[in-house]
């Protein structure tokens, strides 16, 4: 082999050496099937240099499409929506059922795993240079690769499912029983949260974790009697020890769910203080997980705002306001930072809003 072709081969193998690095890393940083999907087509592209992708996804009865992901013109699109077969074009249909399609601006291939998942497609326009067999040796890598990782995918959403109709019962169950506190009522609650949580550049898994949190967050209060919960005059110590255990008697109770693991530091911790004065175990600053920081935030501001038997309620400006005066010694400065940044926000302010309503 002359030394051209040597170095053409070492390029090549280079570029899919590349390619798997990085669906490897996209797979590994990616926790839902949508996310990926359109993520994939972006890579691609890039990789391919291919003017548009697009990924077609078959639900498990095979009759529709449940997602399609499609980039083109520098532009992600997502159509979350089932879409029948016999609606789909021909072409793109025959690739679902199996059978790839080589053209000179077109190349798609079944999505094969022990069945069809569905398919991949990349496209050029008519006017630029016909696909290579190398750009198929590409797309064929890319497919074997994406096709176990969007199983996998499928696979943990459903045992996601599975756990959150457990989690639900068990907010439900505590509802039954006057236990929960009234932020798991709040359809907006979350919401809160979750735009906090994107504001502090916080990955999927911990916003998600973030929302078993939120339903979770007090269930150990149904070991303490609700004279307790329902007093309105000072708590003598002993009493106070009884609310101060609840957390861990919260973390006790969902502990041996296994799905819910990254969740407990956020039950556990989130009384603690960024000054180190909290509960249960006196933690301050980093030491504190930061989706607890972000609990104490938001499920402050939900107390003062909603108000308690002992304390009169607040209007979003004062409540934000003692956020404000309460940052760097009971919260993080820069969980409150970003609360209050986000309160100037129309959509976010409504959203505060709905909370004391």
């Amino acid at each position: 082999m002359n030394t051209k072709n040597s170095l053409i081969h070492t390029k090549k193998y280079r570029s899919i050496l590349s390619a798997v690095h990085m669906i490897y890393r996209l797979v590994n940083s990616t926790y839902n099937v949508q996310e990926l999907a359109l993520r994939l087509t972006r890579l691609l592209c890039q990789f391919i240099k291919a003017n548009s992708s697009s990924i077609y996804l078959l639900d498990p009865k095979k009759k529709k499409l449940f997602l399609i992901a499609i980039f083109d013109n520098q532009i992600n699109i997502l159509i979350n929506k089932k879409k029948d077969l016999a609606n789909v074009p021909a072409k793109e249909l025959r690739v679902t059922q199996g059978y790839p399609i080589y053209e000179g601006h077109l190349i798609g291939l079944p999505l094969v795993a022990d069945e069809n998942v569905g398919a991949i497609f990349i496209r050029r326009r008519k006017q630029e240079h016909s696909f290579t067999e190398f750009d198929k040796e590409m797309l064929s890598v890319v497919s074997e690769q994406s096709v176990t990782a969007i199983k996998n995918l499928q696979l943990y959403e459903e045992q996601q499912k599975i756990i959150l109709g457990s989690v639900r019962f068990i907010e439900k169950l505590l509802e039954r029983h006057g236990y929960t506190s009234s932020s798991t009522h709040l359809p907006n609650y979350f919401r809160i949260v979750k735009i906090l949580g994107d504001r502090l550049n916080m990955r999927q898994e911990a916003i998600d974790n973030l929302y078993y949190a939120s339903i979770l967050l007090e269930s150990g209060a149904i070991d303490i009697p609700y004279n307790i919960l329902a007093k309105t005059s000072q708590l003598s110590p002993e009493e106070f020890k009884v609310i101060r255990d609840h957390p861990a008697t919260s973390v006790e109770l969902i502990r041996p769910v296994e799905f819910l693991k990254p969740v407990l530091p956020i039950i556990l911790y989130h009384h603690e203080n960024y000054n180190g004065t909290g509960y249960p175990s006196g933690l301050k600053k980093e030491q504190i997980p930061l989706g607890a920081r972000v609990m104490a935030v938001v499920g402050a501001f939900e107390a003062m705002v909603k108000g308690r038997p002992y304390r009169k309620r607040l209007s979003v400006d004062e409540a934000v306001v003692e956020l404000r005066r309460n940052s760097g010694t009971q919260f993080d400065p820069r969980v409150v930072q970003s609360f209050i940044e986000l309160s100037k926000h129309k959509k976010f302010r409504n959203y505060l809003r709905s909370v004391n309503k």
